[in-house]
């Protein structure tokens, strides 16, 4: 990136108000594209704002705590410096999932609802952080749908999560009324799924939570992410819950590839990361593979910060490259 754009990138990104608003892209033009890009720049940063830590900046940015991290391996999440430089999130590799209602992607800690395109529009998706189920409290995976929205919504905590609070000396009452502090924040959407499964907002004491897998199940989000959310979408919205800790897809006949670490209780060796990236690779390139960059199909599965790496050019018709400076077999 040349000075004078990461210049440029470092001030538009600090100008940015106190809470970003939601992350909404525009869908490639070409149908077949699956990669959705923010900013202009390959490396969007911020300066802190003052001294903060990195999950104060998560916050402004919608980010969440895995991710930010992940991103700023070298950075202490709880001493950012002043004017301290960090990196944020661009490009994204949508899930392969229908591109209509909701898509829950656990393995990223992030959804993806699509809005229904409204004449004259660019078709657009808008992502979300959002927290997860603890590994002894799985989010469940599959099809489903909103049946029910809620506002200011009462808890009834399940008999077992009241058991566990009580044997860890902090009880819970049959009912947790509306207000700051209840765990489910000011909206909530009720999923069609065995259990009671929720998609909700947060109290302000585990606000910084999203992006981990903190829940008894059910998908948390920041307040005004949730806000946006309730209003937007209507009862019968599909949901597709997913886990793709890799994903493969094309933008501008570049293949990307974009993998996530394992989550907690869970283990894959770096030859079965391999494999699935592989069988991936090769199914959207229609079954025939080209020669495509391993040392960067390598660093992706050793990295896993989420960041799509370029692998592979398809030669223009003139042999001439694209845009983005990436050759045939790079």
């Amino acid at each position: 990136m040349k000075s004078r754009s990461l210049f440029a990138c470092l001030i538009l990104l600090s100008a940015t108000g106190s809470i970003a608003n939601a992350t909404t892209y525009s869908l490639p033009e070409n149908s077949n594209d699956s990669v959705i890009t923010q900013f202009h720049d390959d490396v969007p940063l911020t300066r802190a704002e003052q001294n903060e830590t990195l999950l104060d900046i998560a916050r402004r940015f919608l980010l969440g705590q895995t991710e930010i991290v992940r991103l700023n391996p070298d950075i202490d999440r709880w001493h950012v410096k002043k004017n301290e430089i960090i990196r944020l999130s661009n490009k994204r590799i949508l899930p392969d999932t229908p591109h209509e209602g909701i898509t829950l992607n656990i393995a990223e800690y992030r959804m993806y609802y699509y809005p229904p395109v409204k004449n004259g529009l660019a078709a657009q998706v808008m992502s979300y952080a959002h927290g997860i189920g603890r590994q002894d409290w799985k989010t469940p995976l599959g099809k489903t749908s909103v049946v029910q929205k809620v506002k200011n919504p009462a808890w009834h905590p399940p008999e077992s999560i009241r058991r566990e609070h009580a044997a860890n000396g902090d009880p819970l009452p049959a009912v947790v009324q509306p207000g700051p502090h209840n765990p489910l924040g000011a909206y909530m959407l009720h999923l069609a799924v065995p259990g009671g499964y929720l998609i909700h907002g947060t109290d302000i004491d585990k606000i910084y939570g999203i992006g981990m897998q903190i829940t008894h199940g059910c998908v948390r989000m920041y307040p005004e992410d949730i806000e946006a959310l309730y209003n937007s979408v209507p009862v019968g919205t599909p949901v597709y819950i997913v886990k793709q800790a890799i994903k493969v897809g094309w933008l501008d006949n570049i293949l990307y590839i974009e993998a996530h670490p394992d989550l907690e209780g869970e283990e894959t060796t770096f030859e079965q990361k391999l494999d699935t990236a592989l069988k991936l690779i090769q199914k959207a390139d229609n079954g025939h593979p080209h020669e495509f960059n391993k040392e960067a199909l390598k660093q992706a599965l050793t990295a896993l910060d989420g960041t799509p790496v370029a692998l592979y050019e398809k030669p223009l018709p003139t042999g001439r490259s694209s845009k983005d400076g990436y050759y045939h077999g790079i």
